[in-house]
Parts: structure tokens; C-alpha cells; sequence
């Protein structure tokens, strides 16, 4: 059986901004990652509300630096064969680090935590690495998200070309998100169920490639 491990923030979770709670877990994309796959594939969903690539969010109470997280979580779930990252849209808040230049350079500490990872299991040589970039970010009329997220809609919007060349230059895999879904207005950065679905539905011919199945 062929592990995917699929490491994110609320959108790998599935916030629902419609009602500040949490997606049914059939309509959050890895689940339909994994109804797409077959049993002889496991998607593990690690999602974390709040979630950045690699930096500290001190108003959290939960350690959300992924990258501090990131071996642990790799300890838990070995032997892995596919890891996802759908990471950075955090690292867009002023507080945290405000540019897309900041997430890709959090995005390349991940893959080399991965690839220089520790692992548990004698055989393991480590997992593919699948890179996805996040929809870009929307205008919204709530004004507490608006706040947070200030003036990352045009950073947000860099993420996937920069991640692209990322994948490129790590020979990583790469899939745009923002090709398939697109961010609700209720607070310019959620998804609502269609499209949490949609993710996982354009991930499936990727995964599967990438997977030789």
C-alpha cells in the first residue's frame, strides 16, 4: 500500500467560513484525494488551522511553525511514499511574514527537512515531494480577515509561478490549486465545499503519476 501524507493549514483541515466551523470530512479534499485513489493508497490528512511554512505565529496557542512540527509528524506516519505541501497562505499576514518571497523560502526548509530527514524505518529512502501553491487570495467585506491579511492579495497571487520554479529547481512535482479553486468572498482566503472538492479531484492525475499507479 502506497502512503500520501498530505501536510497543510486550514485548507488541508477544511474551515468553513460560511459557518466558522469545519467541512464535512467526504467534502475536504484529501478525503477526496483518497475516494479517487482506491484502498490500495492512504491519504493522511495533517491539517492545522493557522499553519505556516516555517515561521512563528506568537498570538497561537499551538506551535504552527511547520517546519518545528514537520519531523515529528514525519516520525509519526513513516514510511511515507508521496508528501503534499499546500502551505503559505499564513505566511501572507503582515504579522507572520507578508510576502510570497518569505512562503517560498519556507516551502524550500520543508523539502529539505524531508530530504534530510532522520528515518525511522531502515528501508525508507524518503518520500516524492509534491509542492502545491494555494488559490490566490480575494477581496472580501469582512473586515477582521481584511485586516490580517493586509495587502497580501497581490503576494498571494506570486505564489504559484514562484513555487513552480521552486519545484523546478528541488525536483519536486507541482500543482497550481489555484487552477481548480478559488477562494470565498465570505473571508478572501477559505474554500467552500465545492471547492475544497475541486482540489482534490485535480490533485488525483498528479498523485497518480507520481505514484506510477
Amino acid at each position: 500500500m502506497k502512503t500520501v501524507l498530505c501536510y497543510g493549514d486550514s485548507l488541508t483541515w477544511g474551515y468553513d467560513a460560511s459557518g466558522l466551523d469545519r467541512h464535512a470530512l467526504q467534502d475536504r479534499w484529501p478525503s477526496v484525494l483518497q475516494k479517487a485513489l482506491g484502498p490500495d493508497v492512504h491519504v493522511i490528512a495533517e491539517g492545522l488551522n493557522g499553519r505556516t511554512t516555517a515561521y512563528d505565529d506568537h498570538l497561537a496557542d499551538c506551535d504552527r511553525n511547520g517546519a518545528r512540527v514537520l519531523p515529528t509528524v514525519l516520525h509519526s506516519h513513516a514510511p511515507i511514499d508521496l508528501m503534499i505541501f499546500l502551505l503559505g497562505t499564513n505566511d501572507m499576514k503582515p504579522v507572520i511574514h507578508g510576502t510570497a518571497f518569505g512562503a517560498v523560502k519556507g516551502i524550500a526548509r520543508l523539502v529539505n527537512l524531508v530530504r534530510r530527514h532522520d528515518w525511522p524505518v531502515e528501508a525508507e529512502e524518503g518520500p516524492d515531494i509534491l509542492i502545491v501553491s494555494p488559490p490566490p487570495l480575494c477581496e472580501t467585506a469582512n473586515s477582521a480577515f481584511a485586516a490580517m491579511y493586509a495587502g497580501a492579495i497581490e503576494q498571494s497571487g506570486m505564489l504559484a509561478p514562484l513555487y513552480r520554479d521552486l519545484a523546478d529547481e528541488l525536483d519536486c512535482g507541482f500543482f497550481d490549486a489555484g487552477s481548480v479553486a478559488r477562494t470565498t468572498p465570505l473571508d478572501g482566503v477559505h474554500l467552500d465545499a465545492e471547492n475544497t472538492r475541486a482540489i482534490g479531484r485535480g490533485l488525483e492525475p498528479v498523485v497518480r503519476m507520481m505514484l506510477g499507479l
